[in-house]
């Protein structure tokens, strides 16, 4: 039976900079094996093939795309066998995950010695600070965005019923624990499922609410109290010692999007543009937070006031994509050197002493049965 694949973003391009959420997202493996080099040098085609190669012996796979180039894998984690791989030069915290064995992959060993010429060598260090820029300039412009977001809210906020938010958040958190409590210390993971990417946000909600039992898809507004909501959602499965994935958003990681519990086969998510969804299945319900603490006819009275900031809000993340895109066209020209001088027979070598320790750990797992 093949294995299930399970999609991730673990690294944000975010309003408050590029963001990392590695060291939560490895937690509570045994091995990371880090492997390290320039882009272009196979690192992400070997998590790939590794990838399918397990799903094809039936491992479940949790794998993390890039937000520069989200068809492509910066890191892969077989659960079952509490090992990771990751490209050490886009997953940033790893050094700081608990308890855990890092061992370090060169991918260098597999690029000529001495490949550039002066001249090329001084295109490529241009290249970097042309990437560094154009980052710089996606960020920057997130921030502005966020700042037009924040106005958007503050109308909502205005008009918000705070005790009537507290109620719904309560009766949720009610309906999804009742009276349990388990005997135990929570698992608590953060991680993103979407990110801005250059073509606009991407997100991998239906993969990971995929197998679940219900679905509680959260409308309303900016401002009116979803993050919040969910915040308290999560300290209170905590406390009962339920394992919760966390998952924040991908434009301003201080808020939360979606929170999934294992235990209890459900997912309340943040059902709104950019990841705007509807039920389709048994176990799917709406929640919506305009109807229940929004004075009514906000929408309609402020609309001329909302307008003119929704119209530059989109502009904004237009222009912030589009230097993402700047970044993705920079980013190619250096991988295109390198994988120009790359040995892939030596990268397949690399495939195959990554797939031995698999085996290995595959057969250490069969011996403790």
């Amino acid at each position: 039976m093949t294995g299930l694949d399970r999609h991730y973003f673990a690294r944000g391009n975010t309003a408050r900079g590029v963001h990392f959420l590695y060291d939560s997202a490895f937690q509570g493996l045994h091995k990371i094996f880090l492997l390290e080099g320039p882009q272009g040098t196979g690192k992400s085609t070997v998590i790939s093939r590794l990838a399918d190669e397990m799903m094809n012996q039936g491992f479940n796979v949790q794998l993390f795309h890039s937000p520069l180039n989200p068809e492509t894998l910066d890191a892969m984690i077989i659960a079952s066998l509490k090992i990771g791989f990751a490209d050490g030069r886009t997953c940033e915290g790893l050094s700081s995950v608990k308890d855990v064995e890092i061992a370090r992959i060169d991918f260098t060993q597999a690029v000529d010695d001495n490949p550039f010429s002066e001249q090329e060598q001084q295109e490529i260090e241009s290249l970097r600070g042309q990437l560094l820029h154009a980052y710089s300039k996606a960020y920057d412009t997130f921030a502005t965005a966020l700042r037009i977001h924040d106005d958007l809210e503050d109308i909502y906020i205005n008009k918000m019923d705070f005790h009537k938010a507290d109620q719904i958040g309560q009766e949720l958190a009610g309906s999804l624990f009742g009276n349990q409590t388990l005997n135990k210390e929570a698992v608590t993971r953060h991680l993103f499922f979407g990110a801005a990417t250059p073509k606009g946000a991407v997100d991998h909600i239906q993969n990971l609410t995929a197998g679940l039992q219900r679905r509680i898809f959260i409308k309303g507004r900016p401002g009116s109290g979803k993050s919040t909501m969910l915040k308290r959602i999560a300290a209170a499965a905590a406390k009962r010692g339920f394992d919760v994935e966390i998952f924040h958003c991908g434009f301003d990681p201080n808020s939360l999007d979606m929170l999934t519990f294992p235990q209890l086969s459900a997912a309340i998510f943040d059902s709104t543009a950019p990841h705007e969804y509807f039920p389709d299945r048994t176990g799917d319900e709406i929640l919506d937070m305009y109807e229940h603490v929004i004075e009514p006819g906000t929408d309609e009275r402020y609309a001329s006031e909302l307008a003119p900031i929704q119209k530059q809000y989109s502009l904004k993340m237009k222009e912030a994509a589009s230097y993402l895109a700047e970044a993705q066209e920079i980013d190619s020209r250096i991988r295109g050197y390198y994988t120009a001088v790359t040995d892939f027979s030596r990268i397949d070598r690399l495939y195959r002493q990554l797939f031995s320790e698999i085996d290995e750990r595959i057969r250490q797992a069969q011996r403790s049965i």
